[in-house]
């Protein structure tokens, strides 16, 4: 994969956190990149609004769990949306970060082979990026804020996911989406044809959709059963499931039993 150009200038970059030792370790990482100007800190949410509103930094570095204000309320009041990379100690706060459109999350501790593949995304995005899409951008990232602080209260299968397209962050209907694949720790949705990339681990994702209708077949690949149009045997113990595209993937011995048990509970 061919890597980005590096920004005009290095994008401002804020840090919020609120352990010491991860400020000083991702303090060092951005600066010790070209493509990033630490242009201040806070370790609290209340501290993070007011330097996000003197401040005005293309880049956030946030992490989700903060005295005062956590994360995703310091979203939902800030007056200035810069680009959002979450920190977190929690791999299922991976959801969170691509329910509301954020560039990338880290989970701690974290290399600096994964920060360096963070800040990649943050030019790639900061390149499609058109100055006339704040004030839309604004609105989407408020409204995702409070429809993921609705679904948390419920506890309810996604309904929709956020994908980018063209420096835009658009809805997806989950019953759109044909199938699943992993990609390190983030995962492919493969909808009508067309990939899109969400920073969030498979095994994350599966456990905010319905089980009846995903179904992992394979470690990296999981299936909704509304767009499989056969199942095929393909050698002892392992089934081939035949896409409407005609996307064949093979599923393993464990995903295929997971296959014969989902067509038990839907014949029950």
């Amino acid at each position: 994969m061919s890597q980005p150009e590096a920004p005009a200038r290095p994008l401002r970059t804020l840090i919020v956190e609120d352990e010491p030792l991860a400020r000083i370790h991702l303090r060092d990482l951005v600066q010790g990149t070209m493509t990033l100007q630490l242009v201040g800190e806070a370790a609290n949410g209340r501290d993070a609004l007011a330097r996000l509103a003197e401040l005005t930094p293309d880049v956030l570095f946030l992490d989700i769990q903060l005295p005062e204000l956590d994360g995703l309320a310091v979203l939902q009041r800030a007056t200035h949306q810069p680009q959002v990379v979450f920190t977190t100690a929690y791999d299922s706060h991976a959801v969170h970060a691509f329910e509301l459109g954020a560039a990338d999350y880290l989970v701690k501790p974290f290399t600096r082979e994964r920060f360096d593949r963070a800040v990649a995304r943050l030019i790639s995005r900061n390149q499609s990026h058109s100055p006339s899409s704040d004030e839309a951008r604004d609105a989407g990232l408020l409204q995702r804020v409070r429809a993921l602080q609705e679904q948390a209260a419920d506890d309810q299968p996604l309904r929709h996911v956020y994908v980018r397209e063209r420096g835009q962050v658009l809805p997806v209907a989950v019953d759109q989406i044909e199938r699943l694949e992993a990609d390190d720790d983030y995962v492919v949705l493969v909808v009508g044809g067309r990939r899109h990339l969400l920073t969030v681990p498979l095994s994350e994702l599966l456990r905010r959709l319905d089980a009846g209708r995903f179904v992992r077949v394979h470690r990296s690949h999981a299936v909704n059963l509304d767009h499989v149009r056969a199942m095929l045997p393909a050698d002892a113990g392992r089934w081939a499931v035949v896409m409407q595209s005609g996307d064949r993937i093979l599923a393993s011995r464990t995903g295929t039993r997971q296959l014969r048990e989902s067509m038990g509970r839907s014949r029950g």
